[in-house]
C-alpha cells in the first residue's frame, strides 16, 4: 500500500524520533490537516453605536413650534 512520492517534493510529515504505529501517524495527519483547513475568518463586526450616521444630528424644524419638535423622538 505504500505509494512512491516524486523526488521533487519533500514529504509533508516526517517522524524524527520514536516508533509510531500507522494509527498514530493517521491520527497526527488528521489533526494537522484539520488545523490548516477551515473556512475563512468572518469579517469583524463594526458596532452600530459608532456608525457615522448616528453621530450627525438632523436639523431641527424652523418656524413656529420648532422648539417643540426638537425635543420629540423621531
Amino acid at each position: 500500500m505504500s505509494q512512491e512520492q516524486p523526488e521533487s517534493t519533500p514529504p509533508l510529515l516526517r517522524i524524527v524520533k520514536g516508533d509510531a504505529t500507522a494509527e498514530e501517524v493517521a491520527a497526527l495527519v488528521a489533526v494537522v490537516a484539520g488545523l490548516g483547513s477551515g473556512e475563512a475568518p468572518r469579517p469583524k463586526r463594526v458596532p452600530e453605536w459608532s456608525a457615522h450616521h448616528r453621530r450627525t444630528r438632523p436639523s431641527t424644524a424652523h418656524g413656529p413650534g420648532g422648539w417643540r419638535s426638537s425635543g420629540l423622538p423621531r
